[in-house]
């Protein structure tokens, strides 16, 4: 039997002339899939699932028990707000199980659910805000990318007759018609670089924002012949992009802050210094899920506003973790800023990373070492052991290493996803390890 609100779309569907819905999930990397169904179907999809091979996803299952059912999330049904006026599309977000009705332990969006389900059981609701950064590059001879920024702007730079001003502001109001409650969007650091930024939420609901946010900005883009790309480092020699997330822990019970002291200095709970503490702990093993291709290594670097040394201040922007200043009447803004994740991770799987490492820290009272409120970059040797601070990993390969020693995340992920997803990439770096760059031959042949 359908829902109320699974027959509310259906027949909105009808009044509207919505003829096809696309069933959207990602795989374990964060890559969006999708199915699409002629609204005829759509009843029997809400009721039954709708079959597909698992074994061809990456991090599912394997081809002897290849099949899957995706079941579509009514909660999140979207009319999509792009293409022809007469041919309009729904979405649907899917939760994966598998054929005998159980939920799909590798499915990213069970992870995220299970994780914030612990959080519940500590009496916490999980809200985050990713502030995700994109490059816009322009093409030629179609689909062809040229790897050159579209524009020369920098930090806040505006201009109303600027093309990529006019797909900030129509990704603005097709993210709005999406449901995503837009706060600003504004020009980034470096050229070509931009930024929407959307409204905390509880994690599941912001993750399926992400995943919407980046499809938009990139459905919009195309649209004007350029390409957004999310990759965190496209060129050498400027600021790559971040997807910083503010987090926060709200109480079940009543609602209110469980990270807002008033008479603390940085008006902070233990609860909030036990949750940065987990963090720090934790960062390096983190960092393979939040910063998970080899490219994200080369936008944390020294010099580039990215986190490299693991500690955590107020004002702080070369720290890993930044608590942004409290203003009277603000109490629900109080959070904790991790700076390190990039828009290449899965959020899901991010996300759920991130509470789980917070949520060890509370139950296991992990005081944070003191704040940093110097420029970290400038700090030599000496300092950086005064202070205690290591830093991240330099490469995925590190990264990897650290995150195969991590019983926390891999009791997470679950072991299916742990092993899976440290498989994949083991295979990434090896790739990238054997291969001979221009960096190389310009160095090395005539020598």
């Amino acid at each position: 039997m359908v829902s109320e609100q699974e027959k509310a779309i259906i027949k909105e569907c009808k009044s509207k002339g919505i003829r096809l819905v696309i069933l959207q999930f990602v795989d374990m990397l964060g890559m969006t899939k999708g199915v699409s169904i002629p609204t005829e179907h759509l009843e029997e999809a809400f009721t039954n699932g709708v079959g597909f091979d698992g074994s061809s996803i990456e991090g599912f299952v394997r081809i002897y028990e290849s099949d899957m059912v995706a079941m579509p999330d009514a909660s999140t049904f979207k009319i999509l707000p792009w293409g022809p006026s007469d041919r309009k599309e729904g979405r649907l977000i899917c939760d994966i199980y598998r054929p005998e009705g159980k939920p799909f332990e590798g499915d990213p969006r069970h992870i995220l659910r299970k994780t914030m389900e612990d959080a519940e059981k500590l009496g916490f609701v999980f809200n985050t805000g990713p502030e995700l950064e994109f490059f816009l590059f322009k093409t030629e001879d179609g689909p062809k990318v040229v790897c050159e920024p579209y524009d020369v702007g920098s930090y806040f730079d505006y201009s109303s007759l600027d093309k990529s001003s006019d797909i900030r502001r129509e990704a603005t109001f097709s993210l709005q018609n999406l449901g995503v409650d837009v706060e600003m969007s504004h020009h980034e650091v470096s050229p070509g670089q931009h930024e929407i930024d959307f409204r905390f939420s509880d994690a599941l609901n912001t993750a399926d924002n992400v995943v919407t946010y980046k499809d938009a900005i990139k459905a919009i883009a195309l649209s004007s012949s350029l390409h957004a790309t999310f990759m965190p480092k496209p060129i050498y020699g400027i600021n790559g992009s971040g997807m910083h997330t503010h987090q926060s822990l709200f109480y079940k019970k009543n609602g209110k802050n469980a990270f807002f002291d008033p008479k603390d200095k940085y008006n902070l709970t233990d609860t909030a210094y036990h949750f940065i503490g987990g963090q720090l702990k934790h960062a390096r093993a983190m960092s393979a899920i939040v910063a998970p291709t080899v490219n994200s290594y080369k936008r944390l670097t020294v010099g580039y506003e990215a986190p490299v040394y693991i500690c955590w201040g107020r004002k702080n922007r070369s720290a890993l973790i930044r608590v942004p200043e409290y203003y009277p009447g603000m109490e629900k803004a109080t959070r904790a800023e991790l700076r390190f994740p990039d828009p290449s991770c899965n959020p899901y799987l991010a996300f759920a990373t991130m509470l789980k490492t917070g949520l060890d820290g509370i139950k296991n009272k992990i005081i944070p070492p003191n704040p940093v409120e110097e420029d970290v970059f400038e700090f030599d040797d000496r300092k950086l052991s005064k202070f205690y601070i290591k830093t991240l990993p330099s490469s995925l390969g590190e990264a990897i290493i650290e995150l195969e020693k991590s019983k926390l995340i891999k009791d997470t992920l679950g072991e299916f996803t742990f092993e899976r997803y440290i498989d994949a990439k083991k295979k990434e770096w090896e790739e990238y390890r054997l291969q001979v760059t221009k960096w190389e031959i310009d160095k090395y042949l005539q020598m």
